[in-house]
């Protein structure tokens, strides 16, 4: 099974999202585009959160040194990003690909994000509760839809709006897997209780089509 982690903008738990769920189903974890950050990059945060023997984290495809939007951090570094070198790694395992920021996020000045999904990716999209975030997520998941990707459900972080969330579920009719909620830190004592959470749901996206 390959999941692709989106968010509804950036910032919204998709890395605390992806290593919760990689400890849950002790996959694999790819993030194809890093912009920023290369010495405490996603794939050192999700390596010291989890805490099964079985997860490999594969290498990013392209390493960018600039805080930006991936298409200006490669602009900056003088490196095109093409996406036949985004060459998702072969494994026997379950897959977590997380992207970068939401799904309109310009890799180049013609492919964005939601280009990187392939039609047998699982889709779970993150949603965070701010002022815009119903329209945001609203949006993700209609051109989700609209290219006819497979969306396996939501997943709600931080503090709980129960109305926002009964509103996105009702009108979307996608599945809940589950809620992180505002936590004081995520060490992996912290990520174990929600991969423990959620393993049942995410285990049923297996046998499940949207």
């Amino acid at each position: 099974m390959k999941i692709f982690i989106t968010g509804i903008s950036t910032d919204v738990g998709k890395t605390i999202t992806s290593a919760i769920v990689v400890e849950s189903l002790e996959a694999d974890y790819w993030k194809p585009v890093q912009a920023g950050d290369l010495d405490n990059s996603d794939s050192h945060k999700i390596k010291a959160r989890i805490s099964n023997s079985k997860t490999k984290i594969f290498e990013n495809s392209y390493k960018l040194n600039t805080p930006a939007s991936p298409h200006l951090a490669a602009e900056i570094d003088n490196v095109l990003i093409e996406l036949d070198k985004i060459i998702e790694p072969e494994t026997e395992n379950h897959l977590v690909i997380e992207g970068a920021g939401g799904l309109f996020v310009p890799l180049n000045q013609e492919k964005m994000v939601i280009d990187l999904i392939k039609a047998d990716y699982k889709v779970i999209v993150v949603s965070r509760h701010y002022l815009g975030s119903i329209n945001h997520t609203l949006l993700t998941i209609e051109s989700l839809k609209n290219r006819k990707l497979d969306i396996a459900g939501i997943i709600f972080s931080g503090s709980e709006n129960k109305s926002t969330e009964d509103f996105i579920l009702n009108y979307t009719g996608i599945k809940c897997i589950g809620r992180i909620d505002e936590e004081p830190f995520f060490d992996q004592n912290v990520i174990r209780e929600y991969a423990d959470l959620f393993r049942e749901n995410l285990l049923a996206l297996e046998k499940s089509k949207t």
